[in-house]
Order: C-alpha cells, then sequence, then structure tokens
C-alpha cells in the first residue's frame, strides 16, 4: 500500500487504521474527518507529508508516532487536543506550528524529534507534559506564552541546542529534570517553590527575575557548565 484516498462520508479513522503500513508515503483525507484516532497512523516509516483538514477537531494519541520521514505537518486551527506521544520519533520533522485552541502539549507529543528547529506555541496553553520536547536536539528557540503554569518532569530534556528560554511569572510548578542537558541562557521568572527544577542543566548563564523571593533546595544541582 503507498498511497490511500478516503473517501468524504468518513468522518472517524479509527484506533490503529493504518499502523505499520510501511510504503504509504501519501494519504489524503477528506473535509468530513473530525476525529483521526490512537495509533492511526504510527509507524508509517516511508510516510512523507499528510494534510490535516480543517474539519479535525482532535488527533489521538500517538496517531502519528515513529512517522520518521514525515517533514512538515499542518496542524489546522480546528483542532483543539493532541494526544500523547503524538509525533513521538518523528524523526525529520523539521518545524510545527501548534494552533489556538490547544491548551495541554500532552506528555511526549514530540518527544525525539530530532529535526526540530523551531515551534510554535499559542496563548492558549497552559500546561507542557512530561517529555513533551525531550531529545528534540536541534531545537534552537522555543518561546513558552505567559498563560503556562505547568512544566512536566523532563519536558525539555536533552534540548541541546537551545540558545535561550524564557519562563515567564504565570509558571507555578515545573517537574524534576525539566531542563536537563539544555544549554545556553536561562531567564527565569520561576518562583522555585519545588526541589532540583532545573537539575542537570548545562546553562552557561542563568538570570534570575526580580521578583523571585525564594530558591529552592538543590535547585541548580549538578549544572556542571
Amino acid at each position: 500500500l503507498t498511497s490511500v484516498t478516503i473517501p468524504q462520508s468518513m468522518t472517524l479513522i479509527e484506533e490503529g487504521a493504518f499502523k505499520g503500513c510501511e510504503s504509504l508515503t501519501g494519504i489524503t483525507i477528506p473535509e468530513s474527518v473530525e476525529y483521526i484516532g490512537d495509533y492511526a497512523f504510527s509507524d508509517c516509516i516511508n510516510l512523507t507529508n499528510i494534510t490535516i483538514p480543517e474539519s479535525v477537531t482532535e488527533i489521538g494519541a500517538f496517531a502519528f508516532e515513529d512517522c520518521s520521514s514525515l517533514t512538515s505537518i499542518t496542524i489546522p486551527e480546528s483542532v483543539e487536543y493532541i494526544g500523547g506521544h503524538a509525533f513521538e520519533y518523528c524523526s525529520s520533522l523539521i518545524n510545527i506550528t501548534i494552533p489556538q485552541g490547544v491548551t495541554l502539549i500532552e506528555e511526549g507529543a514530540f518527544k525525539g524529534c530530532e529535526s526540530l528547529t523551531s515551534i510554535t506555541i499559542p496563548e492558549s496553553v497552559e500546561h507542557i507534559g512530561d517529555h513533551a520536547f525531550s531529545y528534540c536536539i536541534n531545537l534552537t528557540s522555543i518561546t513558552i506564552p505567559e498563560n503556562v503554569t505547568t512544566i512536566g518532569a523532563y519536558a525539555f530534556e536533552e534540548c541541546s541546542s537551545l540558545t535561550s528560554i524564557t519562563i515567564p511569572k504565570s509558571v507555578t510548578a515545573i517537574g524534576y529534570y525539566a531542563f536537563k542537558g539544555c544549554t545556553g541562557k536561562l531567564i527565569t521568572n520561576y518562583i522555585f517553590s519545588s526541589e532540583n527544577p532545573f537539575r542537570g542543566s548545562r546553562f552557561t548563564e542563568i538570570i534570575i527575575g526580580d521578583n523571585v523571593s525564594e530558591i529552592g533546595a538543590y535547585a541548580f544541582e549538578e549544572c556542571s557548565s
């Protein structure tokens, strides 16, 4: 199976529908589809392009996991939810824009996207999940919007090409090892209410905002650079 066209009558792509179709290079999804199920296209290792129509509101967990030939994908503004690990190990994906309306970046959503150089997170996002961007080793810049309140454990682990990252005042919780292995400059307005938020990072410069009144126990432990 090298290509497939889904008929206009279809509203749902069920769980695992095209999982492991290793020769599939392209697919046309009609405007009638509203939901892409869990594992729908996972392990389609030769899928190079796909267009998600404006009718889609939800992308399931692991939906495009390990689509390692996928270089770009446009997520329409209609999408309100992206499941955990949805684009995990899409190692050829260069850039992606998360649509307004998404409030949560689930666990491992973009983990291991090794070619990803930039990503746009909308103002609507409030929570960045565990491992959300871990091992995005070529990610050079990311802006965390003012509405984000929590950053999960290992969220940016080994994002070793980041030149700078700013944590806004809105953030009230950062998980363990969230920035492990990250380099460059850290600008933080986070009040250190938990232990070890930057443990294992390799930041060469850290600027702490004037609003910070407390630095928690072991906050910068193992910051070897």
